[in-house]
């Protein structure tokens, strides 16, 4: 099987895993009385991203081959997935889940070891193109596309696919028995886990480098990534990582339930519109997008440079907010939700693919893979986590669940509120971060 299509699949299932509840699981936390907790459930992805992927970076430095730690991270990210599952399956239609504490705690357990996996994936993905003398700057951005469309197919899949009692149907009409409402999200995400750690050991061997000399202290903790914050522009780098790593979870917590929320309408012609019901369908088109821009980073970055293209990225994310703003979901507002998703290609990919890519030509190839775990930590960790925090106290301020559970208020003033934020950042990186035009 050729190099590049095995890397392929392997990005295909490890986004596919994430796909299958990361847009959608708001609306089903809303049902079961969790609806208030939405951020802390975002949030517990970038709390675990303080940690885990750099202790998983460091084993895989040192250790564990890179490919084989990733196939381990999603057996046990998988097996507690479908614990998810059972618990919801337990719980009455309708009903309260009886052990909260229980359910969170088990989601956090999951995503403790899957969120490792993303840095994990890349650093696989690249030794593994280097070993077999391939480019990653221009090689690796077709191999992430398939990860994007893996995303893409399985958030379509929960968006259609039903489980009524009588057999799996698929429908874009509205219907309570939907994946994207209901727990059967997290037994997709659970087996497609599972899969992809029996996939992981047909994968070719990813070398662990051997150092000759005695190491220190920090060398044998894999605390040396740190070193990189001795360089100003390597600091900045990560500081402005997390800054803008705050906005990352963002929509993924509460586009759906915002989206949703229009069902509540009085109006209906909104409450009935296709957007309204296949919120997850909708935002699809964030990830479509994000295939498309994939591509475009090779040019970008060789042609612009890692400031300019985090730059784009920055002022994508003012418009991502914006647009949802003053949008609806019924012509022409729901052209604006459309572009809303077409931009974020731009503010994710630009930010999260080139800045892997930035940080493994800069660091040294022996703290490769803890300099991807230090990536994570500021944006999926620091970042995310303080952001989707924020933004938690700001949405639960402007907008309430209904008894039927639906997420209503002011949502433009949480939205221009995001998109402000955003602008501040743009404008700060624009002044003090500097680097080479080509990278």
């Amino acid at each position: 099987m050729n190099l590049k299509f095995r890397l392929a699949l392997m990005n295909f299932l490890e986004f596919a895993v994430w796909g299958a509840y990361l847009t959608c699981m708001g609306n089903y936390l809303g049902t079961v009385g969790l609806g208030d907790k939405i951020s802390w459930f975002y949030s517990i992805q970038g709390l675990v991203s303080i940690f885990m992927p750099t202790i998983m970076g460091i084993v895989a430095d040192k250790w564990i081959q890179p490919q084989r730690l990733l196939g381990l991270c999603h057996l046990l990210a998988g097996f507690f997935m479908l614990c998810l599952w059972f618990i919801g399956w337990q719980t009455l239609e309708g009903q309260e889940i009886a052990n909260k504490s229980l359910f969170i705690a088990i989601y956090t357990l999951s995503v403790a070891f899957y969120m490792p996996t993303l840095a994990l994936s890349n650093t696989a993905a690249f030794s593994i193109l280097k070993s077999h003398g391939l480019d990653t700057v221009s090689d690796f951005p077709p191999i992430r596309v398939l990860g994007t469309i893996g995303f893409i197919v399985t958030m379509w899949f929960v968006n259609c696919a039903v489980w009524d009692g009588h057999g799996l149907s698929f429908t874009f009409a509205e219907n309570a028995f939907k994946f994207q409402y209901t727990y059967n999200q997290f037994l997709v995400s659970g087996i497609l886990s599972v899969v992809l750690f029996i996939y992981c050991y047909s994968l070719p061997v990813c070398p662990i480098v051997k150092r000759e000399k005695k190491q220190s202290l920090m060398e044998v903790l894999g605390l040396d990534a740190f070193s990189l914050f001795k360089s100003r522009r390597m600091a900045l780098f990560f500081v402005f990582s997390a800054l803008l790593g705050m906005s990352l979870q963002v929509t993924n917590s509460f586009a759906g339930p915002f989206i949703t929320s229009f069902k509540a309408s009085i109006d209906p012609i909104i409450s009935s519109s296709f957007a309204a019901n296949n919120a997850t369908l909708l935002t699809s088109i964030s990830q479509i997008s994000e295939a498309l821009c994939i591509l475009m980073i090779p040019f970008f970055l060789r042609r612009y440079g890692i400031k300019t293209v985090m730059l784009i990225s920055m002022f994508a994310w003012v418009f991502r907010f914006g647009f949802f703003g003053i949008g609806n979901p019924t012509m022409p507002g729901v052209l604006l939700f459309i572009l809303s998703c077409i931009v974020y290609g731009v503010a994710f990919d630009f930010f999260n693919v080139s800045g892997g890519l930035f940080v493994d030509r800069e660091c040294s190839e022996d703290i490769r893979a803890s300099a991807q775990g230090l990536f994570m930590l500021m944006t999926n960790g620091l970042g995310a986590s303080i952001g989707t925090i924020i933004a938690g106290m700001i949405v639960n301020s402007h907008c309430q669940w209904t008894d039927n559970g639906f997420l209503v208020g002011d949502w433009q003033s949480c939205w221009f509120i995001f998109a402000g934020y955003a602008l501040v950042v743009a404008v700060l990186f624009a002044f003090m971060f500097s680097s080479p035009k080509k990278q």
